[in-house]
């Protein structure tokens, strides 16, 4: 009887955690919803004239931006396989590819920029960095932006 308590929390929050998968791909028709989810990668195509005209580390740039493009499509595999796993009906793999590539995801950015800034030039990584950190806080907050204007539905 305390295996079924204990379970029950797990069972809601690994709900809650991979109903945001289906959410995000649910408002993917929409003009808003897509600029909404994507304005990290718009953000990443208007810092290169800023990088460029500014005169920053370009090696910094191509290289966060290589690795924050390869998290976006490690996402969005992770979002369908996780899908496909609910679908029939196993939350225990869905969850497993969830946080596998969520570490995954924050181990390619972080080794990235350690590994310009080491490689190259401390400018580089640098640059790199701030670009990361410009790109995560617009993720995060169009992340949350995009619960608030688009609910799941039936919540």
């Amino acid at each position: 009887m305390g295996r079924a308590r204990t379970s029950a929390p797990l069972l809601l929050l690994s709900t809650l955690a991979l109903e945001g998968s289906d959410a995000a791909a649910a408002e993917g028709g929409s003009r808003p919803g897509l600029l909404v989810r994507y304005a990290d990668l718009l953000l990443l195509a208007a810092a290169l004239p800023i990088f460029i005209a500014a005169d920053w580390p370009l090696l910094g740039y191509a290289v966060a931006a290589a690795a924050w493009i390869a998290q976006h499509v490690m996402l969005a595999v992770a979002d369908r396989t996780s899908g496909a796993a609910l679908r029939s009906g196993d939350r225990r793999r869905a969850m497993g590819i969830v946080g596998a590539v969520t570490l995954g995801r924050v181990w390619l950015v972080a080794l990235a920029i350690l590994l310009v800034g080491l490689l190259g030039e401390r400018e580089d990584g640098l640059a790199a960095a701030v670009l990361t950190l410009a790109l995560v806080t617009v993720h995060l907050a169009c992340l949350a932006i995009s619960k608030l204007l688009y609910p799941e539905p039936g919540s």
